[in-house]
């Protein structure tokens, strides 16, 4: 078989069957199959054209290098195998032990001229053109092997996790990781793969038999060698060569290490009798060391571990998680005014019209006459976020656990020498299709925020409006300002980010998304230079990562994505449509023109009327204030819910939906009444702990299925019942206060805690009753008091935090946001997390209690 159209991948890497489509079909017709250079000049390789001329090589000349370059690579492994096996707890200890310098020298000497920084591959791709890489880039050992740099290895832990990984398992276990390492490489051109047609090479699943580790096997050869290379299963000589060199270097340097690490053993006993095996030292885990475990770390540490295998129940708990967070947020916005302030304000503070223009001016909206305009735009859009991400996440979250299910399904018919379950697969392309499609929510937010949030607004200028009532804005940078290093990288960093184009495309969004992640936490001052609003992004951008991450390392089926989601585009968009039609209804109902305004008045958050003084000790002047700000946010909701209904329908088979219809209630504060006298020998703190007098309920919409408002308990008599000097009978209790209340048949468990573990728990359960003044409370220490009742934390991007219960007979977890820039939650967010936690978990603040010493 011959070279032909649609048989041969491009060596350079995924999407090369771009060049294979109609335009080209008056070029294809002129190509020479049997000489492969004819071909690659056909396509604008060589001088003067698109891309460099890959190195031809003949099958002889391949597979004598692979050969040899196996050879060596198991000489080194069987080596360094047997010292870890005899050694490896000493090599730890001594490792850890030496200095700074000392490591640097052990490092030098195994792999000269290694890169001094993280992900170098990364920065020069920075520093080097399009054109410098096609003539022959500079740093070619960088994108090779670009995990191989001194900042990271020079960490006491790393090089430990690297020689274990590499030293405990077969070099086939790598393949696939090896090249996807050097992706950047391969998709910029720095590095090409030399050419040899219709061979392939043996790499994954080479356990056993070294002598088969890099065998070329012809198409003509073997009956499946073509089926392998199509579907990715087996690797094209020019990447397997690219495989075998990186390994062959790299464990020769992995024993250097060892021998200098053991140097007062002579060399001929390190693996003889005299030193027996002994059993494998255990890897101390992120949460025994910092108390919690962290996506960043795990991501900085996948290089030097032992490649990880597809986890749906990951995603599966990321995303339900973040779903859970999507709808308290819409909840949170509907019940508390505090809450929906900030907010608003805080979507109009990241607002490009806060932007001056190049003459130094103001935006047109907010000339006279104008500030209406502005608000339409910022209470849709904020409105119009929290519904699409509830959309968004529910649908997700649904997908994964569906997959996670289908996995265990087919457990049994999962095997690398075979196709993936058609069901399976299908499923596996319509979650990748729509994540690719939810990061472009965040992608587009970090591009109209990021250049106007407070701490980065000084860089950017508008372009002066053609249109005073356009809505569309051209930002640019702002001449004359000048930006510091750290800056410059993390200005490059967002840019390619929202700018979503080639640079993106060839980094992977993974990728860019982890080194924005690393510079946030390695520096605290490019953390100072994101907002809150900005580090929320990062949070959504790293959960979507994570989702593209681990469908990347589904090996080797994961090499086939590209193909598959290319035959499968039309289909997934169709379905795609289908399935958003609910949700471009929203979009067009909260549009800026199409939002009522009677919906803009009420939900501007001028002139006080969402002042919400719940951190006052409750007397008439509060609870009038408290109603009063409530009333205003329930009439808000009301006008939007009209919009909705007029101009979007009802939502039907909606997450939106699923919510507002839900038999849940809000919390409202009841009309003032002078407080009763406690009881005799009832202390008058207990008695407050145990009931709040003044609040009762609602439904979170009167426009779905659910409680009426009268079962409710929102309207009052107004005539008082006459009883004629008779004792009134009781009230029976209406059915908010029988869903607030515990229920007796399944009571809540009691925490014993610490004293710090108690005052965040009495804080964030703030009762004016029988508390005066609640205060903020420090992150740690939240930290602390959610481990105390049994929680698993998990650090992810930005400003997301994940916890997972392991004491509760609730599976749920539930993420909360560390407060930015200052590490105190101010007592108006550690409430809104007591309410969050009281709907997921049924929590109230008589439940903790000062453990016995």
């Amino acid at each position: 078989m011959e070279l032909r159209p649609n048989h041969q991948f491009d060596p350079y890497g995924p999407g090369a069957d771009a060049y294979y489509t109609d335009e080209a079909a008056d070029v294809v017709n002129n190509i020479d199959w049997d000489d492969p250079s004819s071909f690659f000049k056909a396509i604008g390789a060589g001088p003067g054209g698109s891309m460099p001329m890959p190195e031809m090589k003949s099958a002889p000349d391949v597979r004598r290098e692979a050969t040899a370059r196996s050879a060596k690579i198991f000489n080194s492994y069987e080596t360094l195998h047997e010292i870890l096996q005899r050694h490896e707890a000493t090599i730890r200890k001594r490792w850890i032990k030496k200095t700074r310098p000392q490591r640097l020298k052990i490092l030098l000497n195994a792999w000269p001229n290694m890169p001094a920084m993280h992900r170098p591959d990364f920065e020069a791709f920075r520093k080097e053109s399009e054109a410098d890489r096609d003539r022959g880039t500079k740093y070619r050992d960088s994108f090779l092997c670009p995990f191989m740099n001194q900042e990271d290895l020079l960490n006491t832990k790393t090089l430990p996790l690297l020689l274990n990984a590499r030293g405990r398992h077969p070099p086939s276990h790598f393949a696939a990781a090896d090249i996807e390492a050097m992706h950047l490489g391969k998709v910029s051109k720095a590095i090409a793969p030399v050419f040899l047609n219709q061979y392939i090479m043996m790499l994954n699943g080479m356990t056993e038999n070294t002598r088969d580790y890099g065998r070329l096997v012809g198409w003509h050869e073997h009956p499946d060698a073509f089926d392998w290379m199509t579907k990715r299963k087996q690797f094209l000589p020019g990447e397997g060569l690219l495989i075998l060199e990186v390994q062959e270097r790299l464990l020769n340097a992995l024993v250097q290490c060892c021998l200098q690490l053991l140097h007062d053993i002579p060399e001929s006993d390190l693996t003889s009798d005299l030193f027996p095996v002994l059993p494998e030292p255990p890897l101390k885990p992120e949460s025994e060391v910092t108390g919690f475990e962290s996506l960043s770390i795990m991501a900085s540490e996948a290089p030097y571990r032992l490649p990880a295998e597809l986890d749906l129940r990951l995603l599966e708990s990321l995303l339900a998680a973040r779903a859970s967070a999507a709808e308290d947020h819409l909840w949170a916005l509907r019940e508390d005014p505090d809450y929906f302030s900030r907010t608003v304000l805080d979507a109009q503070e990241h607002r490009q019209e806060m932007l001056k223009d190049t003459m130094g001016r103001d935006h047109p909206v907010f000339s006279h006459g104008q500030r209406d305009v502005l608000w339409a735009r910022v209470i849709g859009s904020v409105v119009l976020n929290a519904y699409i991400e509830l959309e968004l996440f529910s649908e997700l979250s649904s997908q994964a656990t569906k997959l996670a299910a289908m996995q265990e399904k087919y457990a049994g018919d999962i095997s690398p020498s075979k196709d993936l379950p058609e069901e399976y697969l299908a499923a596996l392309m319509r979650f990748r299709f729509y994540v690719d499609q939810a990061a472009k929510g965040p992608l587009g937010t970090l591009r109209h925020t990021a250049v106007a949030s407070p701490p980065l607004r000084r860089l950017f200028v508008r372009e002066p409006p053609l249109d005073h009532q356009s809505p569309k804005i051209k930002v640019i940078s702002k001449p004359g300002a000048k930006m510091n290093d750290l800056e410059v990288q993390l200005i490059w960093l967002l840019r390619t980010l929202w700018e979503d184009d080639t640079t993106l495309f060839l980094a992977g969004m993974p990728l860019v998304v982890d080194e924005t992640e690393r510079l946030i936490q390695s520096e605290p001052r490019a953390r100072e230079l994101l907002s809150s609003q900005i580090t929320r992004v990062v949070g959504d951008l790293s959960i979507l990562s994570q989702c593209l991450n681990q469908l990347n390392l589904y090996h080797p089926w994961a090499m086939t994505f590209v193909a598959e989601a290319a035959e499968r585009d039309e289909a997934l968009k169709k379905e795609y449509a289908e399935r958003t039609q609910s949700w471009g209804k929203i979009f067009a109902a909260l549009h800026e023109k199409s939002i009522s305004s009677r919906a803009v008045t009420l939900g501007q958050p001028t002139g006080g009327k969402f002042v919400y003084p719940v951190d006052k000790r409750r007397t008439r002047e509060t609870v009038d204030a408290l109603r009063r700000a409530e009333g205003n946010l329930d009439a808000f909701w009301v006008s939007i819910d009209h919009v909705i209904i007029a101009k979007a329908g009802d939502l039907r088979d909606s997450a939106v939906r699923n919510l507002l219809s839900q038999p849940r209630i809000l919390q409202r504060t009841r009309e003032w009444v002078e407080p009763e006298k406690p009881s005799p020998g009832v202390p008058a703190q207990q008695k407050a702990i145990e009931s709040d007098p003044y609040t009762l309920y609602q439904p979170i919409s009167k426009f779905y299925t659910a409680p009426s408002a009268k079962e409710l308990d929102i309207q009052k008599p107004k005539t008082k019942l006459k009883t004629r000097g008779k004792a009134r009978p009781p009230t029976p209790p209406t059915q908010a206060e029988v869903l607030s209340k515990p229920n007796p048949v399944d009571p809540q468990p009691s925490f014993p805690v610490d004293a710090r573990a108690l005052k965040v728990f009495r804080t964030i359960y703030f009762n004016p009753a029988a508390t005066s003044t609640p205060g903020e409370v420090p992150w740690n220490d939240f930290l602390h008091a959610m481990t105390s009742v049994g929680f698993t934390v998990m650090k992810l991007y930005g400003s997301v935090w994940q916890f997972q219960p392991t004491r509760l007979d609730v599976e749920r977890n539930i993420q909360f946001h560390e407060p930015h820039p200052r590490g105190k939650l101010p007592f108006t967010v550690a409430r809104q997390y007591g309410r969050r936690l009281k709907r997921a978990y049924g929590w109230f603040g008589g439940m903790f209690v000062l453990a016995e010493k």
